[in-house]
């Protein structure tokens, strides 16, 4: 399988292109629920409406603005139009954190406040420990979400190295279309670490699913 197609430059851009978007997503994610749920300013649930709101707008939508303003960028045929959208977190994974936020007692922060840490000490030393479960289940669901990316490798990368692994599959099938022994053994690659993610995650993604909503 690897002698016939690049698929060592696959598994690399998708491991890449996941780990970046698994940081990402659940780091920005975590810093502006963290401000939706336990900081007060003006307009803040205003503010809280739209953001959900962005998931009403179809991919499809924003996606030759997009292409247009990566190809000014000269990163057509790169990893950045994938890896750096990805690092701004996501409408979905904010109500989420939100939520389980909000569940954690406020008497938490206030003795955080009395000790001298800011908020960010406090989102780091004092909600994020204690939300294990809230992150490891955006966690999983990032790190589904980016391995299994598909529209956004098709539409800006051309090179076949430069392909992620779904369509980097796509590229193989259609030149080894009965060669069914190596499209089974690239499916097993492509599905292998997912099954993997979550077979070691599944305590804190179940427990997480289970205590996020306490709060409304």
């Amino acid at each position: 399988m690897f002698q016939v197609g690049p698929f060592a430059h696959w598994i690399r851009n998708s491991l890449l292109v996941t780990g970046f978007g698994v940081l990402g997503h659940t780091g920005a994610s975590a810093l502006a629920a963290f401000g939706f749920a336990r900081t007060r300013f003006p307009g803040r649930d205003k503010l809280f409406v739209l953001v959900l709101a962005t998931m009403m707008i179809p991919f499809q939508v924003v996606l030759v603005p997009q292409y247009i303003m990566f190809l000014q960028f000269k990163w057509l045929d790169t990893l950045y139009p994938i890896i750096v959208p990805s690092l701004f977190g996501s409408a979905l994974y904010i109500f989420i954190l939100r939520q389980f936020f909000r569940s954690l007692p406020l008497e938490l922060d206030e003795a955080a406040a009395i000790d001298g840490a800011s908020k960010l000490q406090i989102l780091l030393r004092v909600a994020m420990p204690l939300s294990k479960p809230a992150l490891a289940t955006v966690a999983v669901f990032a790190f589904i979400e980016r391995w299994n990316e598909f529209t956004t490798p098709l539409v800006f990368i051309q090179t076949s190295e430069n392909l992620t692994l779904p369509v980097g599959m796509m590229w193989f099938r259609g030149r080894f279309d009965t060669y069914f022994h190596l499209l089974m053994a690239g499916a097993v690659f492509t599905v292998t670490p997912i099954v993997l993610a979550f077979f070691f995650a599944q305590k804190q993604f179940i427990r997480g699913i289970a205590l996020t909503g306490i709060k409304g």
